[in-house]
């Protein structure tokens, strides 16, 4: 079912392909490919909701065309990132999430650069931390983010797949607001982030 928002378009991969300088095959690629969210009509073709396309250009540092402009509109300290090296996972978070809280503004990182780099830009007021990033100590990751003046008021919400009480006391410790296991209870997740983001 589609949004019913008056203010979301919706793009084609042609007009995403345009806004972006690009050809039209690039646009389907980036949406074959994950990198850029989109569904499909009936007819086979790809749609593109504007949120989606206005974080797609954000976090690209791509020019935003004023059409998109309407989604820097959503209420400051609204953010949240979600770092999880779980592609599908990441993005059911996400999802998930979205249609729990349309106001939230939500960023993703696959890796722990690409973490550093979003907590930098971003500086998001809410953070989902998998513990067991590959090649990335969590508890540090936690840590460094605690220990940041900017990023004092940042709340995280660490996951993990390894249901290990002295992994949830260590990571506790170490400045995590919450500790949820994996599989993850959605709903409980929702609650933590709308409770922490209405503090």
């Amino acid at each position: 079912m589609l949004k019913k928002d008056k203010k979301i378009r919706i793009y084609s991969a042609l007009e995403v392909a345009n806004i972006c300088g690009v050809v039209n095959q690039t646009a389907i690629n980036w949406i074959k490919n994950s990198h850029l969210k989109a569904f499909t009509t009936p007819g086979g073709q790809y749609r593109v909701y504007s949120e989606d396309l206005y974080h797609f250009l954000k976090e690209r540092g791509m020019r935003i065309p004023d059409g998109l402009a309407i989604h820097e509109d959503k209420k400051q300290g609204k953010t949240l990132l979600i770092i999880d090296d779980d592609t599908d996972l990441n993005n059911l978070i996400r999802d998930y999430i979205l249609r729990k809280a349309e106001e939230l503004t939500i960023f993703q990182a696959f890796d722990g650069f690409e973490a550093g780099k979003m907590i930098a830009e971003h500086k998001p007021s809410l953070v989902i931390l998998d513990i067991g990033l590959p090649g990335v100590d969590g508890f540090k990751l936690c840590r460094t983010l605690k220990s940041d003046p900017d990023l004092k008021a940042t709340r995280i919400i660490s996951i993990s797949g390894f249901n290990n009480p002295q992994d949830e006391k260590k990571i506790l410790a170490e400045g995590a607001d919450l500790f949820i296991a994996k599989p993850l209870d959605f709903p409980k997740l929702v609650l933590a982030v709308n409770s922490f983001l209405e503090e």
